[in-house]
């Protein structure tokens, strides 16, 4: 239907004319230039070549695009840190090795609460939070409340911290992808705490220590 309604039209001429004369596109760039003293001949700015309506058919993604990928596949608001940037900082195992805190390294019995140590004496509160919070899904009243940032900065626990998550296996993926994280020059030593026990209940434990 559509071809027949089309021919009721008539028919139209079409013709080619090919001249020898320099392009418009062209023209216009090389008229710049002469009034500029120069006189430059079959240059044209890309932005002008585009202009005339023949541009780019299919548009090669830009880096925006793919940034947008890669942060759809980790899943983690931008306030925290990123898988890569985790992995880019984190000590393979044979440099572990070399460094006397991963000597007779346990991760121990899994359990929602992890115990960190080897922390620099510049870390805060803040900056644990920005690396374990990607295991927290803040939207949910329940895990918000549940994680728990307990960071020693006094006496023999110096350096040390105990953060509780929503549930064991969030704990888990933390102690395997942070384990290792060099954080201020230090890496950070990541392990199951020893006992998982309410918040409160965790002082009386300490002073029983």
């Amino acid at each position: 239907d559509v071809f027949e309604q089309l021919q009721h039209v008539g028919h139209k001429k079409i013709e080619f004319h090919i001249s020898t004369e320099m392009p418009a596109v062209l023209q216009i760039n090389s008229e710049k230039e002469e009034k500029n003293g120069k006189r430059v001949y079959l240059y044209a700015t890309t932005e002008e070549i585009n202009n005339t309506g023949f541009g780019r058919i299919f548009p090669a993604p830009s880096s925006n695009d793919k940034m947008e990928t890669e942060e759809e596949d980790d899943e983690i608001p931008s306030e925290f840190i990123s898988r890569k940037d985790l992995e880019k900082n984190r000590l393979s195992r044979e440099e572990m090795e070399k460094y006397s805190v991963f000597k007779n390294y346990e991760p121990g019995d899994p359990n929602c609460r992890i115990y960190v140590k080897n922390l620099a004496k510049q870390v805060q509160e803040k900056d644990l939070k920005f690396i374990f919070g990607r295991y927290v899904d803040f939207q949910s009243e329940v895990e918000r409340n549940m994680f728990d940032i307990r960071l020693m900065k006094e006496g023999r626990m110096k350096g040390q911290a105990f953060i509780g998550l929503p549930n064991e296996k969030a704990a888990a993926k933390a102690l395997k992808e942070a384990n290792g994280y060099v954080l201020f020059e230090k890496p950070m030593v990541v392990q199951f705490a020893r006992s998982a026990r309410p918040k409160q209940d965790a002082n009386e434990g300490k002073r029983k220590k």
